[in-house]
């Protein structure tokens, strides 16, 4: 190639260091000065048995999450067979979602109960991410004089209930079982105002909800009892739930 050609070719593709628009910043370097990781005052097979105590925890509060979920199901499926066999004909009594309801009702006793083993593990876990790992990632040392490790040695000479079971029935009852008698609810009234045929007066409304010799203006109204009494029940104890989060000082603590 010719000495011209060469000097064209620089002209037409500059260097990268001359692409730069006019007054454009250039990038700081890069800091690569890292903090240093304070030397922990617990010692390393310590830290490696609180580790693998950590997962046994983990693994234990996982075990119970999926039996609350089991049993959430079980509300779900009984509550669309009732759906089911109560909208199967226009002559189908609505009285599989009256069933329905108080089947739903032991199922979240049962579903509280499993809660507070849940929570009683996923409480120890809870504390170690908070007073442990959480200092060591934030390259802070762990507070070996804290109360965290003798809360936790205490729950496990001592295993108690992190939450009472009252709360636990609120807790659960907000979170999922709300919803599901809602919808039986819905269903029952949807039921009793269309079929055979569409409402058209009050006093037949008592005639459909009759069950056996059981009026229908007593069925009605230990309806409305059942699900105000559910409303009122999931404000109480969120209200309670409210108190106690605004006293406690660790997840650990049972009130």
């Amino acid at each position: 190639m010719q000495p011209c050609a060469l000097h064209f070719q620089r002209l037409v593709v500059p260097h990268d260091r001359d692409r730069r628009l006019p007054g454009a910043v250039k990038p700081m370097a890069e800091d690569t000065t890292h903090r240093p990781w304070p030397k922990q005052d617990i010692d390393a097979a310590v830290l490696g048995a609180l580790a693998h105590l950590y997962r046994g925890e983990v693994y234990r509060s996982t075990h119970w999450r999926t039996r609350l979920d089991n049993t959430t199901n079980w509300a779900v499926v009984t509550t669309g067979i009732a759906l089911s066999a109560t909208f199967s004909n226009t002559n189908a009594s609505p009285l599989p979602l009256v069933l329905v309801g108080f089947l739903v009702s032991f199922f979240l006793i049962f579903e509280a109960r499993r809660y507070r083993y849940y929570n009683l593990f996923r409480a120890r876990a809870r504390l170690l991410e908070t007073d442990l790992y959480a200092p060591m990632l934030s390259g802070d040392k762990v507070d070996v004089n804290g109360a965290w490790h003798e809360m936790l040695a205490d729950d496990y000479r001592t295993p108690h209930y992190h939450i009472s079971f009252v709360r636990a029935v609120g807790r659960r009852l907000r979170s999922n079982y709300s919803w599901i008698l809602v919808i039986q609810a819905v269903a029952y009234y949807g039921k009793i105002a269309i079929h055979p045929v569409p409402l058209t007066s009050l006093q037949d409304a008592y005639a459909r909800a009759a069950v056996g010799p059981i009026s229908g203006e007593l069925v009605i109204l230990a309806g409305i009892a059942f699900h105000l009494g559910w409303l009122i029940f999931a404000l109480v104890t969120r209200r309670l739930d409210h108190l106690y989060r605004m006293q406690r000082s660790s997840p650990m603590e049972h009130r």
